[in-house]
């Protein structure tokens, strides 16, 4: 050291320098107009950039369209957060309700009586829609014999329920709200994740994207995960790793198909309901593994043979223990099941019968394992394996193996509550609704409203399947991952044979 001169130090202080401008010219932003130091550091690269896109004339009309209304609407949305929130809540409720009514009416006022009078349909033709179904003037004659509250707008409903004959319509309707549903749950569900984490370990969460709590982050994050590149591995199986998330994604949408939300909020009523969603959902283990193996990656592969392994493991003792209401109630038909709970609280199968109570704590358990939920998140473990079966996704496709859990979560959470605690109906006794739609006579409308609200109805089933996705949350934040033989063992030598005696009995 003391035999370099200055000048040596100073040549090869000019050379590190020179080198490192080759390489990164580095150009700081100093300080904004308002005096804050710019937190945005600008940087140039010695090797070729892309050219810029530069937008048409539609794109900076969207866009100008765009900022317009964040400029309108931002300032009000922040403003009353809570109260557009509920506003919203209400809306969507009476929207639902309002379409299940009009289902309800067409059935019981017009097709039904249409049938027993035994009205001639017209030949349909393709190109004439006034031949299909029966005709307005015939829906018409049906509301005026009805000579209730729509007699007096007849002429116009006589032309908005017309559509509303045809199954093919109402499935379209329904299927575009179960699109919707699956689609709000994860997102509401992670932010509400960020909330409750946060609350656990004595921070605040997401407070900033939106205004209020940070309420549009979740937004915010899948606008910036459809932007994201969408990396495939070199080495990787790119068919198989772009099958993976949609055999994923797609079991979990499919289980809303056969879940009653009420005894008329359910898009096909199916005698072996339970069996479908059971089907369906094992089968996203299959993307699962396949994205662990086609990855490369040994990472993704002990994941993926983890989540094999315990999914396969827990669905043995989460089937058994749903047998327990199944065999009580004596149908596979979820409808059915929830009706014979409709006594008031004491009618649920999880209070009625101590060993019913043992196989609700046992499939709630064995459901963390299936939607891979702490302690049970072993197929993740960001503590060991990176990422697990998902390391080498990203964007897009990333996303899709969290909307599978999400959505999974919802739909255990609605079969605990459809098979142990009342399905859609609440604590008080349904023979009370009963008792008021008796003496509200001819307000039948107003009856329903009040039955639904106060006794069996969606609102009664969602507020269930959103304590289950709470205790979920809860537990993940509070209880710590056991070992991969502690997983197994509590599987097969402690669920299993309690499951199979409680069953026997």
């Amino acid at each position: 050291m003391q035999g370099i001169s200055a000048v040596a130090w100073k040549d090869r202080f000019v050379i590190i320098r020179d080198s490192f401008h080759e390489v990164l010219s580095y150009n700081a932003i100093s300080k904004c107009e308002t005096g804050a130091q710019a937190s945005v550091t600008q940087f140039s690269v010695p090797w070729q950039v892309d050219r810029q896109v530069q937008y048409g004339a539609t794109a900076r009309g969207l866009i100008a369209i765009g900022r317009g209304i964040y400029r309108i609407f931002g300032p009000i949305i922040a403003r009353f957060p809570g109260a557009i929130l509920i506003s919203a809540i209400i809306g969507v409720c009476f929207v639902v309700w309002i379409h299940a009514l009009a289902f309800a009416y067409v059935d019981v006022r017009i097709l039904e009586p249409a049938a027993a009078d035994h009205v001639a349909l017209p030949v349909a033709a393709l190109t004439s829609p006034s031949t299909w179904g029966l005709t307005p003037s015939v829906i018409d004659t049906y509301i005026v014999r009805s000579d209730g509250w729509a007699k007096g707008a007849a002429g116009i409903l006589k032309y908005l329920l017309w559509p509303v004959q045809f199954g093919i319509l109402r499935d379209f309707i329904a299927l575009g709200a179960i699109f919707g549903l699956f689609n709000i749950i994860p997102i509401y569900t992670i932010w509400w994740e960020r909330k409750v984490a946060g609350r656990i370990q004595s921070r605040l969460g997401p407070m900033r994207v939106g205004g209020w709590h940070g309420w549009s982050q979740s937004l915010a994050d899948g606008i910036k995960l459809m932007l994201k590149e969408d990396l495939i591995p070199k080495d990787a199986d790119s068919i198989l790793f772009r099958l993976a998330p949609y055999l994923a994604i797609i079991p979990a949408a499919l289980g809303f198909v056969a879940l009653p939300f009420g005894d008329r909020y359910v898009f096909r009523d199916l005698d072996v309901a339970l069996v479908f969603i059971l089907g369906v959902l094992g089968i996203e283990v299959v993307g699962v593994i396949l994205a662990g193996w086609a990855s490369n990656n040994k990472w993704s592969v002990y994941g993926a043979m983890r989540e094999a392994c315990q999914m396969v493991s827990y669905e043995i003792p989460m089937g058994m223990a749903l047998m327990v209401p199944v065999v009580t109630a004596g149908t596979l038909s979820l409808r059915k099941i929830g009706d014979l709970q409709s006594d008031g609280w004491f009618s649920w199968f999880a209070f009625n019968s101590p060993f019913a109570f043992a196989a609700f704590v046992v499939y709630f358990i064995a459901s963390l394992a299936s939607c891979k939920r702490a302690p049970f998140d072993l197929p993740e473990a960001e503590s060991e394996l990176v990422a697990g079966f998902h390391t080498e996704y990203s964007g897009l496709r990333w996303s899709f193996f969290f909307f599978a859990e999400y959505a999974a979560m919802f739909i255990v959470g609605g079969l605990a509550s459809i098979l142990f605690l009342g399905a859609w109906n609440s604590p008080l006794p349904s023979s009370w609704g009963n008792a008021i739609a008796t003496a509200l006579g001819d307000h039948q409308v107003i009856a329903r409203g009040i039955n639904g609200v106060l006794f069996s109805g969606p609102i009664w089933f969602l507020v269930k399947c959103v304590f289950f996705l709470y205790v979920q949350i809860w537990l993940r934040w509070t209880l710590p991952r056991i070992r991969i033989d502690q997983v197994l063992y509590s599987c097969v030598q402690v669920m299993l044979p309690l499951t199979m005696v409680w069953l026997a009995w």
